[in-house]
């Protein structure tokens, strides 16, 4: 097991602490994914402000969730995908479609295939897409800034994943019996 240390506001670096206090007023709890973010002030500090950065896109929260839960899925993270179906399902995004994010499936809705199928070849071709499939992107309604908030949701997936894989992060209650990854 990884020896990340999962950190409260008690033992959390000062400069983490603000964070902290941030997700527990939030959530309700400390997510285990902060406290062991924390033990890099820097890091938690630009997890927070890219999450609120993304927040700000014009995309809908439901197309929100589906971008964050189709970069997880397709990082193996063990971590965020069940957390980000649960805010999935919160942001009114119908079950099937959380179903067909996981199970790596086209989604009934041409729009929002659209929007899973532009970020799953985002991550997997690590920015380098067709001109065809930004056409097709924009075809289904999304502009050239959408594509570009992709990219900022991937590099925030990123930053959570890779911590999730490096650290091993613990499930938290909330979630933690929706584990199947896709």
């Amino acid at each position: 097991m990884a020896d990340f240390p999962l950190h409260s506001r008690a033992t959390a670096p000062s400069a983490s602490k603000p964070f902290i206090e941030q997700a527990q007023a939030t959530a309700g709890y400390v997510p285990a994914l902060v406290g062991q973010m924390a033990e890099s002030p820097q890091l938690l500090e630009g997890y927070f402000a890219l999450s609120a950065i993304f927040a700000k896109s014009t995309f809908t929260p439901a197309e929100q969730q589906l971008v964050l839960l189709a970069v997880s899925v397709e990082h193996d993270s063990h971590y965020c995908t069940p957390a980000h179906a649960l805010r999935a399902r919160a942001a009114a995004l119908p079950e099937a479609d959380i179903r067909g994010i996981r199970d790596r499936r086209p989604l009934p809705d041409p729009r929002l295939e659209a929007l899973r199928a532009f970020t799953v070849s985002m991550v997997r071709e690590r920015g380098f897409l067709s001109d065809a499939e930004i056409a097709a992107f924009v075809a289904a309604g999304f502009t050239r800034a959408q594509a570009l908030d992709v990219v900022l949701a991937v590099g925030l997936k990123t930053m959570s994943n890779y911590v999730n894989h490096l650290a091993e992060t613990p499930l938290d209650p909330p979630f933690a019996n929706d584990v199947q990854v896709a």
